[in-house]
């Protein structure tokens, strides 16, 4: 199944797997996943499976499924991260933050694990 959503302005292809939707329908609750770009010496990205947004406004995607995307700089600039576990972060004020926002999201479901990816330039494969 495949969903374009509106992010401030800008369309997200979401593509769900049909392993992954067979595992939505079985949920109570909706799936989190929040898309996380990381700023810090090196740009990172990662989609977290969360069981809760907090305050943070979600974006709804089917009935089972909620999105939302957070980017976030590190306070200090590591090169060791073995050194008392990842540094702390700060949500990253942008000014223009469609120019930052994925144009696609994937999930799937294997293993008895979710599989999630974002990405900027085509649909991933």
């Amino acid at each position: 199944m495949t969903r374009d959503i509106d992010i401030e302005g800008r369309s997200l292809r979401v593509q769900i797997s049909r392993a992954a939707q067979e595992q939505l329908c079985r949920r109570s609750d909706p799936l989190l996943l929040e898309m996380e770009l990381y700023f810090s010496c090196l740009v990172r990205k990662r989609v977290y499976v969360r069981e809760s947004a907090g305050d943070r406004e979600v974006l709804p995607v089917a009935d089972k499924l909620k999105v939302w995307f957070r980017p976030v700089v590190t306070r200090t600039c590591s090169i060791s991260s073995c050194e008392g576990g990842p540094p702390p972060v700060d949500d990253l004020p942008i000014t223009r933050p469609e120019r930052y926002f994925p144009r696609w999201l994937t999930l799937d479901y294997r293993g008895g694990q979710w599989q999630a990816d974002f990405g900027y330039a085509g649909m991933a494969d």
